[in-house]
């Protein structure tokens, strides 16, 4: 099984979607793309992951456009709200998903507030592809 999670900056949420895939299944071939990749995977989304006992410290953010003459089973967007347009995939997928996540990189307040909306959102991912995961 192939997937793959597609985002926007590939920073934050499609990195996080991808290590809790990987960690309920170490068969799962699973990458993360954005369509506009950031230069690093966002500092609160590693902290927040290893919470969780994933370390995302040695990820990278991806182009989608590396994985264009790939095949996979699963397309799933994770893009979020309205002030976001979620990209699509143009290579051959079989079936796509969108399972749509607040930014948290787009947070403001205090550090204690950004940090909390980081938990939310990874709470909130971690729920949703657990649920897409056992459906496969």
């Amino acid at each position: 099984m192939k997937i793959l999670v597609l985002c926007t900056g590939n920073s934050c949420r499609s990195q996080m979607a991808e290590g809790f895939l990987k960690s309920f299944d170490k068969n799962l071939e699973v990458v993360s793309a954005g369509t506009e990749p950031s230069r690093e995977v966002h500092p609160l989304a590693i902290k927040v992951m290893l919470e969780e006992g994933i370390n995302l410290s040695e990820s990278k953010p991806k182009s989608v456009n590396k994985f264009l003459e790939q095949e996979f089973d699963y397309v799933i967007t994770v893009c979020g709200g309205a002030k976001e347009s979620c990209p699509m995939f143009t290579g051959k997928v079989k079936n796509r998903i969108h399972i749509g996540f607040d930014d948290p990189a787009e947070a403001t307040g205090t550090d204690e507030f950004v940090l909390s909306e980081f938990r939310r959102i990874r709470d909130e991912i971690k729920r949703d592809i657990s649920k897409f995961y056992k459906s496969i």
